[in-house]
This record gives structure tokens, C-alpha cells and sequence, in this order.
């Protein structure tokens, strides 16, 4: 899961904000809205508050078809996935992205993961490759500046950058 999971959370993070908007109002098509057309505070049917930059619900949730998969296979669907992002996500300086996987929800892969994404201020190559702060270039400007779970009861840091730290 360790590298495809990521690479897959992001690409639906980036097109669930470039393709997802309603042309005339700007609004996210799948945002909850009250009765003027403005987007209520709260979380859609699959499980994203746009508004708050939260995602939190079943994998199954993130491509908003609920049908028991993810990606076509049901290996992750059932996992719990908690996915923040600021504003500037997914295009701006500074853009941002958290995901934490807990597979350990009843049906779940049994893998647990935590994932930090930035964006950079320039390409850092193919995907995967390292960088010299020890995270690894995604894909385009993205890079996984942490990456660390459990699989088997066994303990995988795939990214440790120096600094994890948001905006440092």
C-alpha cells in the first residue's frame, strides 16, 4: 500500500478540487447546501467537509461512489480514512495534505499508515525518486515529506523528511 496508496489518495485529492466545481457558482458539486445554495456546515454523504478541508470516512468515500470499492478492488474500501488539507490545496504555495489509514475498522486491510504530502515550488523529478531531505518526489511538484505505518505488525518509515513539519 505504502507508495500506490499515496500517489492514489492524491490524485483524487487533486481531482475531487480541479473537477468537482460547479462552473456558475464556484461551488463544489458535492458540497451539502442549505436552502440559498450555499454550502452548510457539515460532511457530505462520503464523507468530505469541503469547507473545513476534511475528509473523514470509509475509503470507500474518497472517489464519492460508495459501492465497496476503492480503485476497483475492495482491499482498502472498508479502511477508515482521515484526509485534511488547507486552503492552498491542491495548486497554491504551501498546499498541503495529511491522510491517516486505519485498516484496523472491521472489514479494513489491517494496515494502519500516515502520510504528509507538500507541494513544492518546483518539478523534483519521476515519482519515487528521493530527495535530499529524505521524503520522495510523488509526482510533478508533490512531495511525500512522511510516510510511516504498520503492516503485519511490522513498523515501515518509506519517508522521514527533514523537517515533517508543515510550511518549515
Amino acid at each position: 500500500m505504502r507508495l500506490l496508496s499515496a500517489t492514489c489518495v492524491l490524485a483524487t485529492a487533486v481531482l475531487a478540487f480541479t473537477a468537482c466545481s460547479d462552473p456558475s457558482t464556484g461551488l463544489p458539486t458535492n458540497a451539502l447546501k442549505s436552502g440559498i445554495g450555499t454550502p452548510a456546515a457539515g460532511f457530505d454523504q462520503y464523507g468530505y467537509n469541503e469547507a473545513a478541508g476534511i475528509f473523514n470516512g470509509p475509503a470507500d468515500g474518497i472517489d464519492r461512489v460508495m459501492d465497496g470499492l476503492l480503485w476497483g478492488s475492495p482491499l482498502y474500501a472498508s479502511d477508515h480514512l482521515v484526509m485534511k488539507w488547507n486552503k492552498a490545496w491542491p495548486n497554491g504555495d504551501g498546499a498541503w495534505l495529511t491522510n491517516e489509514w486505519n485498516g484496523r475498522a472491521p472489514g479494513g486491510s489491517g494496515e494502519v499508515w500516515h502520510y504528509k504530502i507538500v507541494r513544492l515550488a518546483a518539478p523534483c523529478g519521476a515519482y519515487g525518486t528521493p530527495l535530499p531531505d529524505g521524503g520522495y518526489c510523488l509526482w510533478g511538484q508533490y512531495e511525500m515529506i512522511m510516510s510511516h505505518g504498520s503492516v503485519g505488525n511490522q513498523h515501515f518509515w518509506d519517508a522521514h523528511a527533514r523537517p515533517t513539519g508543515f510550511g518549515s
